[in-house]
């Protein structure tokens, strides 16, 4: 028995410690523009690893005391729609809930039950089902271009055709009803406004145009045009466009959220599904793959956004070590001047101890010094393998 224990000892001190498997968003940060629902996405992006940035661009403003609303909700009582499409759950809700509040909901309820119902997705069929109402139709893709699709298939000319709407008009939706001869009713439940504080979004914005983030996540085309006017209004717009369209990566939960962006010719990435989930699934395939890998010293170097893997492990570098080795790894295994790493460093002036100093933290943050090597009087370099295949690892 003795020997036993004895043996197990030795087993448990010669086992190799391993520290948390590493995440697949782990050294990435996302910024996150969503106003609803925002907490949910932040939760499961930092499930997966990711440093969140949140910074609502918009306000969601329920309308229940709006002339506006009243007059339309009046006007389909009194002249029935042959159409009605709900497009969201929380939008379909607040109208019902104000209806009510003008004592106007139970006639609602009789009209919606009597025409044709859609609704966008399976949050607003629950919607609807919680109301009492049956939905005639649901698109699987949630998709507004295939309601739009079946509503012309089906011959609008002189139908009316009643639209909840996203806050703001549903860029090229209503016009192609118009098109094809329908009679579109706008029904506008809640508006969109700036956000009370403009702090985040300001320092999301900065994160942006100086290299802070890895990733900007978009829920709704507000979202995505609030940020634009706030760059506009700043002087970051140019600033920001470039970065959307290079090394910050722009995902949108679908495609009419990114018009605003694609407008821009900023190219966005969209999950299949429009739901928060294959959003971040989205991400967990695509920022992984935008990292750079090394073979470095008899290790492979990957270089996420504020940290590094080394040999599977994930390793906090500070901002001023990251910026080092971001400039070392555009020409890995060549010479890099002290001269030209100080003006990578942020606002180190013109002492050259500066680079010493932070080449010094950069080496105990990879916990392996060898990675790079000193080159004297002439600078640093990585200490790139050479039998491995560099062609692939050329200058960025």
């Amino acid at each position: 028995m003795h020997d036993q224990q004895q043996d197990h000892g030795e087993h448990q001190r010669t086992e190799p410690e391993t520290g948390p498997a590493l995440r697949p968003l782990d050294g990435f940060t996302v910024g996150v523009t969503a106003a609803r629902r925002a907490e949910e996405l932040g939760a499961l992006l930092e499930r997966r690893g990711a440093q969140v940035v949140h910074a609502p661009a918009l306000r969601i403003v329920p309308l229940p005391d709006d002339t506006e609303l009243l007059a339309v909700t009046r006007g389909l009582i009194d002249d029935a729609p042959d159409v009605v499409v709900a497009t969201t759950a929380i939008g379909f809700r607040g109208w019902i809930e104000a209806a009510e509040g003008w004592g106007l909901g139970e006639a609602l309820l009789d009209r919606l039950a009597g025409v044709e119902l859609l609704a966008r997705g399976p949050k607003v069929r629950g919607a609807i089902r919680a109301a009492g109402l049956t939905e005639k139709w649901s698109p699987a893709s949630e998709s507004m271009a295939e309601v739009l699709d079946r509503l012309l298939a089906g011959d609008v000319a002189g139908r009316r055709v009643a639209v909840q709407l996203h806050g703001e008009p549903l860029p090229g939706f209503v016009e192609a009803l118009r098109a094809g001869g329908a009679e579109v009713v706008g029904v506008p439940v809640y508006r969109w406004m700036p956000p009370e504080d403009i702090g985040p979004v300001d320092r999301l914005l900065d994160a942006v145009t100086s290299g802070g983030l890895d990733a900007v996540t978009f829920t709704s085309a507000p979202a995505a045009a609030s940020l634009l006017r706030r760059a506009e209004e700043r002087g970051l717009r140019d600033g920001l466009l470039a970065a959307l369209r290079s090394e910050v990566l722009p995902v949108c939960v679908g495609p009419v959220t990114a018009l605003p962006l694609e407008a821009e010719d900023v190219p966005t990435l969209q999950p299949e599904r429009f739901r928060l989930g294959p959003l971040v699934q989205l991400l967990c395939r695509e920022l992984p793959g935008r990292a750079r890998s090394l073979p470095v010293a008899g290790r492979r170097l990957e270089i996420r956004g504020h940290a590094v893997v080394v040999d599977g492990e994930l390793r906090p570098v500070p901002p001023a070590g990251m910026a080092l080795l971001r400039l070392l790894a555009r020409r890995p295994g060549w010479v890099v001047s002290r001269a030209e790493l100080l003006r990578a460093l942020p606002g180190a002036g013109r002492d050259e101890h500066a680079v010493e100093t932070a080449m010094a933290r950069l080496r105990v943050a990879l916990g392996a010094p060898k990675l790079i090597q000193t080159v004297v009087k002439r600078g640093y370099r990585l200490s790139l393998d050479p039998h491995a295949d560099t062609d692939k690892y050329g200058a960025a």
